[in-house]
This record gives C-alpha cells, sequence and structure tokens, in this order.
C-alpha cells in the first residue's frame, strides 16, 4: 500500500475566507435587488435629514419599496457609522 502525501493547504487572506456579519451581510442583495450601490443609499439616507431608526426605516419601504430586512440594514449599518 502506498502511503499518502500530505499536502499543506493553501495560504488565503484572512479577509477572503471571514464571512461577512451583520447588517452589511445584506448588501450584495441589496444591490442586486435594488440597482443601486450601497454608497448612493447611503448618501440618500444622510440627504433625508431624518434621523430616527424607524422613520428612514419606513422611508425607504415606502419610498423606495424596499423590505424591512434590507431597510433595517441600510439604516443601521448607515447610522452606526460617525458623522463626518
Amino acid at each position: 500500500m502506498a502511503a499518502k502525501k500530505s499536502v499543506a493547504p493553501k495560504a488565503t487572506p484572512a479577509a477572503a475566507t471571514e464571512k461577512v456579519q451583520g447588517p452589511a451581510s445584506y448588501f450584495p442583495s441589496i444591490e442586486k435587488k435594488y440597482g443601486r450601490p450601497i454608497t448612493e443609499w447611503k448618501t440618500m439616507i444622510r440627504a433625508t435629514g431624518i434621523t430616527k431608526h424607524m422613520e428612514l426605516v419606513d422611508w425607504l419601504k415606502t419610498e423606495h419599496g424596499m423590505g424591512h430586512g434590507h431597510a433595517n440594514a441600510l439604516v443601521s449599518h448607515t447610522l452606526a457609522e460617525p458623522s463626518t
């Protein structure tokens, strides 16, 4: 019986193996479904002048037809960022 060769696993960058979690995990599907990049959505959210979380979620749902989970993820991520 021949001995099996030991093969070292290929090195991959940490960023490539870490799974995105939290609100940002929704971003690829938000961009695909609603056709705008996340940066554009965040700019629009900030431009509303609305500062309350649920008011922003309701705005995205009403004005842009966004589902609750997607709207909530965008608002959470946007409001968590430092103001510029």
